[in-house]
């Protein structure tokens, strides 16, 4: 998923950026308020970590403006602040979670994956699909309860088809959701990800079809249904 980082501090919001690249997601670092601003009213991420204390632009005004835009995107702040009163008013200016520096990394990951979730409407790491399964604690893929090897950007792209089962993807928003900013993904990385994945997969539920010219589109279909 893309996730944008909001700190102002270089080596923490870098080394939560590697964290999460590590993990197979799209993560991008930004170190000013103004910039971050600016940047979320023309560009939408899945996810946003997001500093208070910034320059020139302060962590809950950039949350504020992304409500009053009626951008839902999950936010999760990084805070100092830990008084009762701080909390509660971050999460009534919109913030889904807060976590208190400083935070353990496996504590960060497991915020990160619970609002993701719940963006995709999830109840819990562990979903089925037909006859496969995703367990996003572990990052394993199972086909008829047979664990298939795949790698951590493989999984992020099944995850992102099977968040938007049945609607076309072009490979530009494929791009968007699975690199950073500063990557350059070949002109067919996501063909040979795409290509990867459906052998990875074999006997699975899931049929990824290529429309020529416009992208993919993905669908849970049984063997037996498939005409």
């Amino acid at each position: 998923m893309r996730i944008l980082v909001v700190e102002d501090t270089e080596v923490l919001g870098q080394a939560i950026c590697d964290r999460l690249s590590s993990l197979g997601h799209g993560a991008d670092l930004i170190q000013d308020g103004k910039q971050a601003n600016e940047f979320l009213r023309y560009q939408s991420v899945d996810l946003i970590i997001l500093d208070l204390n910034l320059p020139n632009v302060s962590g809950l005004q950039i949350l504020q403006a992304l409500r009053q835009r009626d951008d839902a995107t999950p936010v999760l702040i990084l805070t100092a602040r830990d008084q009762v009163d701080d909390r509660i008013r971050l999460l009534d200016a919109g913030a889904d979670d807060y976590l208190t520096k400083p935070f353990d990394f496996g504590e960060l990951e497991a915020r990160c994956r619970a609002l993701l979730r719940r963006k995709q409407g999830y109840a819990s790491n562990l979903t089925e699909h037909g006859n496969i399964t995703m367990d996003r604690d572990s990052r394993q893929v199972s086909v008829d309860k047979e664990v298939r090897a795949i790698t951590n950007r493989e999984f992020r792209l099944l995850e992102i088809f099977l968040g938007h089962l049945g609607r076309v993807l072009s490979k530009d928003e494929i791009t968007e959701h699975l690199f950073n900013f500063d990557e350059t993904p070949g002109p067919n990385a996501i063909e040979l990800y795409v290509a990867r994945l459906r052998k990875k997969l074999a006997g699975s539920d899931l049929v990824i079809s290529t429309l020529r010219g416009i992208g993919y589109v993905a669908e849970i279909t049984p063997a037996n249904k498939r005409t």
